[in-house]
């Protein structure tokens, strides 16, 4: 297979992580870097002999990439996907796809239109340990209860990002899109209801905007899901991390085990890291006791942040390489986005949202 040129665009922690990823992976070529500032960077050495942009559009022309890489602020997701696109590359993009679920549709049309692959950082999507706790999950039956939260103690420059992406969107929305398609995997079933309720902790953000939410969701086989989400220095660090369904037949849970030390909600690894999934059965015995231990499965020996983006990229490599069917990728991007962008409209407008 031919080696498909790259303009990776947008260099903070995702677009860095993915910039490495292209370096490692022997169908990928950087042939193009483009950020605000990219001369003042001080670039890993595999980057350092990139051509450099602060201008995208000028970069798409200068380069003519086969794959855009679009790592930048979610405003402009949409639009340089689309341009991308139309110019005959490949796309992956960083959640969320859009800021509206209009603006999602129109890139997925796009896709369709072009037959270009577009792929969306769903990053859990190639998690080993969370493809089987999606698939433990699956065999509690329905109507299934989701319970998960992702709440984040940040200072410094983990503050100070966090304070960049509440200029535009609320960690409900922006960490949400991961857990409820979590949800939406796991029951298929359609979305029906959105409530959504939200506070500030600080006036540290533009008015009008929160950096707590938290959100409900109905789906019309009966299955019922909250995602709580908070960011900033009042943060706390008690159950800051809940990853739990639990179906007629039993639970399935993300737990620490006693020997994850003492981790805090800041580390971007214990985002995506499990350590252990813990399954409990339901079923009991004739005189009521439960018929089944539980069963603690070891999931410690898995990749970290930046070997998840390698797979990320990888996989958008197999899709071109072998023209993947990605239709239910672009849907489910589309679906998990419409939820969260409705719980965000009912936290502003205290109402809830039908679907």
């Amino acid at each position: 297979m031919s080696v498909k040129r790259v303009l990776v665009v947008g260099l903070g922690n995702m677009g860095m992580s993915h910039a490495l990823a292209y370096s490692r992976i022997d169908g990928y070529e950087i042939v193009g870097l483009c950020t605000r500032n990219v001369e003042d960077l001080q670039l890993p050495a595999p980057l350092q002999q990139a051509p450099r942009f602060t201008d995208f559009e000028e970069a798409l022309t200068a380069t003519r990439p086969d794959v855009v890489s679009i790592n930048t602020w979610s405003d402009t997701h949409a639009p340089y996907a689309i341009k991308a696109m139309e110019a005959g590359a490949h796309v992956f993009v960083e959640k969320p796809l859009a800021d509206t679920v209009a603006d999602a549709e129109r890139v997925v049309e796009t896709a369709i239109r072009t037959k270009r692959k577009l792929v969306i950082g769903y990053i859990l999507r190639h998690h080993p340990s969370w493809i089987r706790f999606i698939e433990l999950a699956k065999t509690l039956g329905t109507p299934h209860v989701f319970r998960m939260n992702l709440n984040q103690q940040s200072s410094g420059t983990a503050w100070d990002a966090h304070k960049r992406l509440l200029q535009s969107l609320s960690p409900i929305v922006d960490c949400g899109v991961h857990y409820v398609d979590v949800m939406c995997q796991i029951t298929r079933a359609k979305p029906v209801q959105v409530h959504g309720v939200g506070t500030r902790l600080t006036d540290d953000m533009p008015e009008g905007m929160y950096n707590y939410g938290h959100l409900h969701v109905t789906f019309d086989d009966g299955s019922v899901g909250w995602y709580e989400a908070g960011w900033g220095p009042m943060m706390s660090e008690t159950a800051y991390f809940v990853k739990d369904v639990i179906g007629p037949k039993g639970s399935v849970s993300i737990v620490m085990a006693e020997t994850a030390g003492d981790i805090k909600s800041a580390d971007i690894n214990a985002h995506t890291k499990t350590n252990q999934i813990l399954l409990h059965h339901a079923a009991l015995k004739p005189d009521g006791t439960f018929a089944k231990e539980d069963e603690r499965i070891d999931t410690a020996d898995e990749p970290n942040h930046d070997d998840l983006c390698e797979r990320e990229q990888r996989y958008l490599l197999h899709a071109i390489d072998e023209d993947l069917d990605l239709t239910d990728h672009m849907n489910d991007a589309v679906r998990s986005l419409r939820i969260v962008l409705a719980a965000d409209e009912a936290v502003r407008t205290g109402r809830v949202v039908s679907l």
